[in-house]
């Protein structure tokens, strides 16, 4: 597909969406392969991470090379090989890389054959750690579901009619020593297309069911720690009702910090998983809604014997995670209020000290009066030595009068004196309050 797309009449040009060619080929990008009967599929799926992927690729191109086959193109998310008796059907996902295998040699017979990797029939380099191991017989209409219900667990058996009872479908989803996991799917009079899709829904209910329950170990395990932790704010929260110090104010606020960098540490560990089991079981539904199940017999059906066993483990991990976020919600909401209660503390301490600060600042204007009165006294008992000095000049010189002494004079300017000292003080005052309000100080 090229860039642009040209009208023939007209001069009009589409420009493509550099995403365009991606999002068309993403619905034909797994296709169904047509599976005839009778045959046998073995199906792995290796959880992986972005470097196993990567190097699962190399892998599969010296693989190819080695059978003298084609490789998967570049960037391609799905592969399948031809190989003699053999079909490898190869797809990577976001965790998870599956292999898948398959044949007709022997196949008449269900479960008859050793596992093909133990007995060498298929050999390939593992691209992670297995998560899930499946085996499906597909067979045709000629061996009744009483006999083939001997190759399964009775206590889990489930028995469906599938598209719209061209086929059915057994399995127990029981994988005896850690094994294969096992399904029949008994062909009556669908298509090889239609098994093939069938068989390929089935390797993805089986697949995405146990990505799903990958988060209940998780959740069983951060379980008691949110129960310790609960513990932990239901002791914090009844100290704070009785805190009757900031030392133990502040200390409960450090527990509090403690705590909720706890909190969100569990939260941050278990988001990613939580949220993909969510979307696995929301797949696992999807696939067994496309298998339109019938019930055919005394058997139940998958989706029953799922609602019963799946679905409580996804509510246990819904229920952790809402645990987690009540956990924050309530420590965050104790952590706010044991601050308010701190601010209330404090401002309380404040005003308390302003109150002695207003109280220090009358007592030393007070002081300043006291000070000043003082002050005016002072001066003008040096402003009156001054003029006793003056007027036994004064006298000296003959320029008072005969009949007044020296200290008559400077008696009669000790009011002067105090007019003076007076005066330089009140300017003095009025110069500093002038100061003060030009630098806003009250």
């Amino acid at each position: 597909m090229g860039n642009t797309l040209k009208s023939s009449g007209k001069k009009t040009m589409l420009i493509n969406h550099e995403l365009r060619k991606a999002v068309l080929e993403e619905l034909h990008a797994r296709p169904f392969l047509p599976v005839s009967t009778p045959r046998r599929i073995y199906h792995y799926a290796f959880t992986t991470t972005h470097d196993d992927a990567i190097r699962d690729r190399i892998n599969l191109e010296e693989f190819a090379k080695e059978k003298h086959i084609p490789p998967p193109p570049a960037n391609a998310k799905f592969h399948y090989f031809t190989l003699n008796d053999w079909r490898l059907r190869w797809e990577q996902h976001t965790e998870f890389t599956t292999y898948t295998w398959s044949t007709g040699l022997n196949a008449q017979i269900p479960f008859a054959h050793d596992d093909p990797v133990t007995t060498g029939e298929v050999n390939f380099l593992p691209p992670g750690k297995l998560i899930t191991a499946t085996q499906i017989a597909v067979i045709d209409q000629t061996q009744a579901v009483d006999k083939l219900a001997k190759f399964f667990n009775p206590q889990s058996l489930c028995v469906i009619g599938v598209d719209k009872g061209n086929a059915e479908i057994l399995g127990d989803f029981f994988a005896e020593n850690c094994s294969y996991t096992k399904f029949i799917l008994r062909v009556l009079d669908a298509t090889p297309l239609e098994a093939g899709r069938l068989a390929q829904r089935i390797l993805e209910i089986e697949t995405y069911r146990t990505m799903a329950l990958l988060a209940l170990p998780l959740a069983r395990d951060v379980s008691p720690q949110l129960r310790k932790m609960e513990k932990e704010l239901t002791d914090i929260t009844h100290a704070l009702s009785t805190a009757q110090s900031s030392r133990t104010s502040q200390d409960l606020l450090k527990r509090l910090s403690d705590l909720l960098a706890s909190s969100e540490a569990v939260a941050t560990r278990t988001a990613f998983r939580f949220s993909a089991s969510r979307a696995y079981h929301a797949l696992v539904n999807n696939r067994l809604a496309l298998l339109e199940e019938i019930k055919t017999n005394q058997y139940p059906t998958l989706s029953n014997f799922l609602s019963t066993r799946l679905n409580p483990a996804i509510e246990t991990c819904n229920a952790i995670e809402k645990r987690q976020h009540r956990l924050s919600t309530d420590v965050e909401r104790a952590t706010n209020l044991m601050r308010t209660g701190i601010t209330l503390e404090m401002e309380k301490q404040n005003s308390k000290l302003l109150d002695d600060m207003n109280r220090r600042t009358r007592l030393q204007m007070r002081l300043n009066a006291m000070v000043q009165g003082i002050s005016v006294a002072a001066l003008a008992y040096y402003l009156t030595g001054l003029f006793s000095y003056i007027a036994q000049g004064l006298k000296d010189t003959q320029l008072l009068p005969r009949s007044m002494s020296a200290e008559t004079a400077s008696a009669l300017g000790l009011p002067l004196a105090v007019i003076i000292s007076w005066a330089f003080m009140a300017r003095v005052r009025y110069l500093s309050r002038r100061a003060a309000e030009e630098e806003n100080v009250e």
